[in-house]
C-alpha cells in the first residue's frame, strides 16, 4: 500500500505548526517594535515642540519645573519641563521628558535638552570673554593661562563682488 501513515501525517503537522508559531511570533515582535518606535518618535516631536515654544518666547523661561498634558496623534501625553540656570548668566538649560499619560512617572519615552540664551555679542563679532560668566568659566575646565598670547585667526566675510557673474541657466523641457 502507498501513502503516509497517520503517525507520519501527525508528525508533519506538528512540524508545520511549530514553524507557523515561529513566523507568527516574528510578525508579533515586529509589530511591537513598530508601535514602540512610533510612540518614541511622537514623544520626541512633542519634546522638541515644547523646547521650540520656550525658545520663541520673548522672555527667558523661569528656572523651575513645569508639567502638563496634551493630546497628540489621538493619544494623551504627559510632559515635564525642567529649566535650570547655567554657568553663563544669559543662558538657561531646558530638559523636557515626555511619556504617555497612562505610563508611570519616570518612564519617559523621550528626553530632549535645549538652551535659551540671549545674544552676548554683536553678530559676526570677535572673541568673547567668559571669565565673568560665573564659576567654571570657558567650559573646558582646563588651565586658561597663556590664552592672551595666542593670536586668533579671524574669519572675514567672502567678497562676492570679485567673482565673475554666473552664466544664465539653460531652459529645461520638463
Amino acid at each position: 500500500m502507498k501513502g503516509f501513515t497517520l503517525i507520519e501525517v501527525l508528525a508533519a503537522l506538528v512540524i508545520v505548526a511549530l514553524g507557523m508559531l515561529g513566523a507568527i511570533e516574528a510578525v508579533n515582535q515586529s509589530t511591537r517594535n513598530a508601535t514602540y518606535l512610533r510612540e518614541k518618535t511622537i514623544a520626541h516631536w512633542i519634546a522638541m515642540n515644547i523646547v521650540t515654544e520656550q525658545r520663541l518666547q520673548p522672555e527667558p523661561p523661569s528656572t523651575s519645573e513645569q508639567k502638563g498634558e496634551l493630546d497628540f496623534a489621538d493619544e494623551r501625553w504627559h510632559w515635564t519641563l525642567k529649566v535650570t540656570q547655567t554657568a553663563v548668566q544669559t543662558m538657561r538649560r531646558m530638559d523636557v521628558s515626555v511619556r504617555r499619560a497612562t505610563a508611570p512617572d519616570g518612564t519617559a519615552l523621550a528626553s530632549v535638552s535645549g538652551f535659551y540664551g540671549s545674544a552676548i555679542g554683536a553678530a559676526g563679532g570677535g572673541s568673547l570673554s567668559w571669565a565673568d560668566s560665573g564659576e567654571g568659566g570657558g567650559g573646558g575646565g582646563g588651565d586658561q593661562s597663556g590664552d592672551d598670547d595666542v593670536e586668533r585667526e579671524r574669519v572675514t566675510p567672502r567678497d562676492d563682488s570679485k567673482r565673475p557673474p554666473r552664466p544664465p541657466r539653460e531652459p529645461t523641457d520638463e
